[in-house]
């Protein structure tokens, strides 16, 4: 994929505005996509499933009279595109006004945009020869750490590529590339009772460089796998809960959905009225940071032709804003955060970027040694979460901590308390924040949370 992708993508999405305009369409905005994909998949030494497929997007948003609609084709043909184009001026006639649904103002849109080494040749060009054979090796190397490991899920070997252009009537034209690949290894233990023990371990980064070597990635599969075997039920208590990196990142995605101006003006987050008011303990700060040199939710601009901005959620405990595109923040009447994503075929909307909780300065291993009896947790599942009243309850896995030290292996229990509670009881947060997602956390602990598992 070469620079020459992203400027074809802006000249297509230039005539496409143009055309849009002369039809009637007081604004029209382009978002065009230019994707390839490949998805490597083998299991127990063999190659399962190869997958690759590459994408091409035009996505039209116009407005007329207040009234807006959005089309989507993958015909770049003159007659696919005059019928894009109409398709879309005919949906807007037949749609309500909504005075609050227009662009951002011209003045407020990019002019300079960061270099953010989103992408890299050599990764964007791994074929499928490559994936499958890399995948293999890591699936291997995972069976070939213990006899207990006799069966696999198997390993996945990921990559994709994109070209993305944004070009708007008011004035906006920019685009940029991106790689991203990923690993994935599955393996499967035999436990003595018996039952199968299913664990995992994967890395993902922009730049192939970057990424662990698959063998390292396999082996440390099966050690995660290994490490559940004899795993049993704990007492119902209230103890300290350490969440690890993989486990806490799925609570702050619950607590971004709550940030979003979106829930804010539909009025279904329990933050509602607490900007500006503690609602975690001084140990956690929040940011979303789209600035992020190679990260995996970096952007030069957001979905609606703003200048990407880090923006701090929580400062040290403290609400400091919400995270808000331009209808969000007409509705609270506020600014935007330039905080807009878009595919082709949707409107803009809030969506993270790079959401992390800021790391701390203590070892993972200093925030385990700290807890007399408690919970280390290493993955959550179900979806007992209240947005509304910030509620939560998941069951849970992981390793029972004891004198500071992990013992035996832990599962099927449930950990609850509502989020006011959990973030505020935040007492120790590590430095191992690594940001191989967008959301991204390092080790943390909450100081009490309930956890029910067998009766007393």
């Amino acid at each position: 994929m070469k620079s020459d992708d992203v400027k074809a993508l802006i000249d297509l999405g230039a005539r496409v505005v143009e055309a849009a305009r002369k039809a009637g369409a007081d604004v029209a905005e382009v978002l065009a996509v230019d994707s390839a994909d490949l998805s490597a998949k083998v299991r127990m030494g063999e190659p399962e499933l190869i997958e690759e497929a590459g994408s091409h997007g035009l996505g039209l948003r116009v407005i007329k009279e207040g009234r807006s609609a959005i089309t989507y084709t993958s015909d770049p043909t003159e007659d696919g595109l005059a019928a894009l184009v109409a398709d879309a001026l005919e949906l807007a006639a037949l749609s309500e006004p909504d005075e609050l649904a227009l662009p951002p103002d011209p003045s407020e849109l990019a002019t300079a945009f960061p270099e953010l080494d989103l992408y890299d040749p050599a990764g964007g060009g791994v074929d499928a020869a490559q994936a499958t054979e890399w995948a293999l090796a890591a699936e291997q190397a995972a069976r070939d750490v213990d006899p207990r490991i006799t069966n696999s899920e198997g390993a996945t070997y990921g990559r994709t590529r994109s070209a993305v252009a944004l070009v708007t009537s008011g004035g906006f034209s920019a685009g940029y590339r991106g790689s991203y690949q990923s690993l994935h290894v599955a393996p499967i233990a035999d436990d003595a009772d018996g039952k199968k023990r299913n664990g995992f371990y994967w890395d993902a980064r922009r730049h192939l460089a970057a990424m662990a070597t698959p063998e390292s990635v396999g082996q440390e599969a099966a050690r995660r796998t290994l490490a559940k075997l004899g795993a049993k039920k704990v007492p119902t208590a209230e103890v300290p809960v350490v969440f690890d990196p993989d486990a806490g990142r799925a609570l702050l995605s619950l607590f971004f959905s709550c940030v979003s101006g979106g829930a804010i003006y539909k009025r279904a987050s329990y933050l509602i009225g607490k900007e500006g008011e503690r609602v975690a303990s001084d140990l956690v700060t929040f940011v979303d940071d789209p600035l992020l040199a190679r990260a995996p939710g970096s952007r030069p601009f957001d979905g609606e032709g703003l200048a990407s901005r880090r923006n701090v959620v929580v400062e040290q405990g403290i609400l400091r804003t919400w995270l808000m595109d331009t209808y969000s923040a007409r509705k609270l009447d506020k600014q935007s955060t330039a905080s807009a994503a878009r595919g082709v075929g949707g409107r803009p909307s809030v969506a993270p970027t790079n959401f992390h909780l800021l790391a701390g300065s203590a070892s993972a291993e200093e925030v385990v040694a700290g807890v007399k009896s408690g919970l280390y947790v290493t993955s959550m599942m179900g979806f007992g979460f209240n947005a509304v009243t910030g509620d939560f309850s998941r069951g849970a896995e992981g390793f029972w901590i004891e004198d500071g030290k992990l013992t035996f292996p832990v599962s099927e229990v449930t950990i609850s308390l509502n989020f006011n509670e959990l973030w505020a009881s935040v007492d120790a947060v590590a430095s191992d924040l690594d940001p191989k997602t967008r959301y991204a956390c390092p080790t943390f602990r909450v100081s009490k949370m309930t956890l029910a598992g067998t009766s007393a």
